[in-house]
């Protein structure tokens, strides 16, 4: 046998603990936990044998952040073990229960790991007892994710059987399917010792000889960074499913993940370990910077507070002592930037390689690269490495008819296309969407990065448009490039590249869309929503929501309410939140910070903040109803209340309301085009 097929792992692996079940009925989760002796074996062999009938309605879509919520991810130990899914449904999880009941499989339904790209929650599960993650389908970044640290996961439900017999299961029914980089990572137990046998030399990726074919926008770029062999960088062609390492452009974190990233990198290193060109390496203090003003006193009087803020103490040493640029605290008030804003604004180019530690790096996308989220394990052997694993995704393309209505933005068409069966059923997951279209040169640079940032809601590998005279105007003009130079990055799909699917959608019939509460594939037709919707709150903010375009259309539709008299409604807590400074500046130099205020906003400085119920607009209470431009509304993302996601356009109108409306009302100067439609 080679030395890459050297199993780190036993050839076969009996699973002896008990098998948990994920069920929608979350009393079933509560009968697992509570039962005792002879029920417990009952419980379980009642439950499996329903399985097996297909008669257990399995919990889908459960994400990340009801796998370790927001506050659990200060920990990156093996405390994570003890809150593992304390943030599911309904609260059918307790702290402590999963770790101390005996668990070493848990099996769910459809999308399981939705969501951020947090890596403390396959930790957390491992950190727990679990070995083995069974589900109907398995997201792509917490499928990487669980490979890097060892983490066994299927999509094969007649496994359960199998184990309740106590079968010893061969470790090939856990790489059968996968690349064969994924493989061999799996066979030694995790990235780390995977890529350390690389670097020695014991174990050597296949060769790539894929003969040239015509390429997407995402397969050239691929192609031009696939590493080869030290000081051979690039390959003729690529295609869906090649396995291989990339050198990346820009590699980037926050705060919530450096200081784990930075804790694996020693780990397996040593203390004196060094990210390689940290030139090219950038660091983000932007998650967590208005924590204190939600926190609540129960995780006050843990100490999570204090943990928070040495997750920022810890990585701005960690760039200090490397090298690293980190954008800091702003001296008027929260963040430089949010991390997607400013790699968009300033540090991405067409034709690169960016990958960050969050799920909506795929923001970056929209000047024509190829970026995505990973995890922490990733991120620290791409600092050491440079290059990053990468299975060539297939793409969907979508291809964008006639022109949106004046009242229609880039939120609704996503929102559309998330809520299609082809995403609802998984069949989006590990894509590349790739969008094009006549209307997208009408559209400004963020309109686009909202098709962009939300593709990973659809469970993407990233979203991508390919470059043209807008996004060359754009960075030429944000950051005083040469146009000559930065032209050179620009890629494009060959005429016959081959999709994995392709769509053509209709803005002409897109009207402004909500995302029910729970996920954002829930999306309707506002006027689909059965009765009023009254809202408590409306936020407009994130890197989703916090653009310039977006303050665009919130002044907009204010502008217009405060000409009619009119102003954020009694009862209601309108919040606006920059996603950089230097979007504040743009607002403040066109007169918006003015409207926003006589309407009766509350103005917040850059940061993440709400949509990671850690900074003002995230729920108090579960009673709450909130509105929101945001990017996702996983239960308990943004607090405990019911999030409704909408384009700015509907926030704005529905604070002035008092409810969900369509921005019609407000958009008085284009009412005349409205009727028409």
């Amino acid at each position: 046998m080679s030395s890459d097929k050297v199993s780190q792992l036993p050839d076969k692996i009996q699973f002896t603990g008990r098998i948990l079940f994920l069920t929608e009925d979350t009393s079933l989760i509560r009968q697992q936990l509570e039962a005792e002796g002879d029920e417990r074996e009952k419980l379980e062999a009642k439950l499996a044998a329903r399985l097996s009938k297909d008669d257990l309605p399995l919990m889908s879509n459960i994400s990340t952040d009801e796998i370790t919520p927001g506050w659990v991810c200060f920990y990156y130990d093996e405390t994570l073990g003890q809150y593992v899914y304390v943030g599911v449904r309904e609260a059918a999880v307790k702290k402590d229960e999963i770790k101390n009941g005996g668990f070493a499989v848990v099996v769910s339904g459809l999308s399981k790991g939705c969501g951020s790209s947090r890596e403390t929650a396959p930790y957390a599960e491992k950190w727990a007892g679990i070995q083995l993650v069974i589900a109907k389908s398995i997201e792509k970044i917490y499928g990487q994710n669980s490979q890097n640290i060892g983490l066994l996961t299927s999509t094969d439900l007649g496994l359960v059987a199998r184990i309740r017999d106590g079968e010893e299961i061969p470790l090939s029914e856990f790489t059968d399917g996968l690349d064969p980089i994924s493989q061999s990572i799996v066979e030694h137990g995790g990235l780390f010792n995977y890529n350390k046998a690389r670097l020695a030399g014991d174990v050597t990726p296949p060769p790539l000889d894929t003969k040239p074919r015509p390429m997407t926008i995402t397969e050239k770029i691929i192609a031009r960074h696939a590493f080869v062999r030290a000081g051979q960088v690039g390959v003729e062609a690529v295609k869906p499913g090649d396995a291989l390492f990339a050198v990346a452009d820009v590699r980037f974190s926050h705060e919530y993940v450096t200081p784990m990233a930075e804790s694996l990198l020693k780990q397996a290193l040593g203390p004196d370990a060094r990210v390689s060109e940290p030139e090219s390496v950038f660091a983000f203090r932007d998650h967590l910077t208005f924590l204190g003003k939600v926190m609540s006193p129960k995780h006050r009087e843990m100490g999570l507070l204090e943990r928070a803020n040495g997750l920022a103490t810890t990585q701005e040493d960690f760039t200090t002592k490397q090298g690293i640029k980190l954008y800091g605290e702003n001296p008027e008030g929260g963040s430089e930037a949010i991390c997607h804003n400013a790699v968009v604004e300033d540090l991405a180019l067409p034709g690169q390689i960016v990958i960050g530690t969050d799920s909506h790096t795929c923001m970056a996308g929209v000047l024509g690269c190829f970026a995505f989220g990973v995890g922490s394990t990733d991120m620290a052997n791409a600092w050491y490495a440079k290059d990053i694993r990468i299975r060539v995704p297939e793409t969907v393309r979508y291809v964008l008819k006639g022109r949106k209505r004046s009242d229609v933005a880039a939120k609704d068409v996503m929102l559309v296309i998330l809520a299609s069966d082809y995403m609802k059923t998984s069949k989006g997951i590990g894509k590349v969407l790739e969008f094009a279209g006549d209307d997208l040169k009408n559209w400004a640079m963020d309109e686009r990065a909202t098709l962009t940032n939300m593709s990973v809601e659809a469970g993407g590998t990233t979203g991508i448009i390919e470059p043209d005279e807008s996004t060359l105007d754009y960075i030429v003009k944000t950051r005083g490039l040469d146009a000559d130079e930065v032209r050179r990055g620009f890629t494009y799909s060959d005429p016959d590249a081959e999709y994995a699917a392709t769509f053509e959608i209709d803005l002409d019939e897109i009207r402004p869309m909500v995302a029910l509460p729970g996920d954002p594939r829930n999306g309707i037709p506002i006027d689909e929503l059965p009765g009023d919707v009254k809202i408590d709150a409306a936020y407009g903010g994130s890197c989703t929501g916090g653009k310039m375009a977006d303050m665009d259309m919130y002044a907009e539709v204010l502008q217009n309410a405060l000409e009619q008299g009119k102003r954020v409604a009694p009862g209601v807590h309108l919040y606006l939140q920059f996603g950089s400074q230097r979007i504040k500046q743009y607002a403040r130099e066109r007169g918006y910070i003015e409207i926003f205020e006589r309407a009766g906003a509350e103005l917040i400085d850059p940061s993440c903040g709400a949509c990671i119920n850690a900074g003002p607009g995230a729920s108090p209470s579960a009673e709450t109803v909130t509105v929101s431009a945001q990017n996702r509304n996983f239960p308990g993302r943004s607090g405990p209340g019911k999030l409704y996601l909408a384009s700015p356009y509907v926030v704005a109108a529905s604070a002035i309301a008092g409810k969900i409306v369509e921005p019609y009302e407000f958009l008085r100067a284009q009412n005349e085009e409205l009727i028409e439609a």
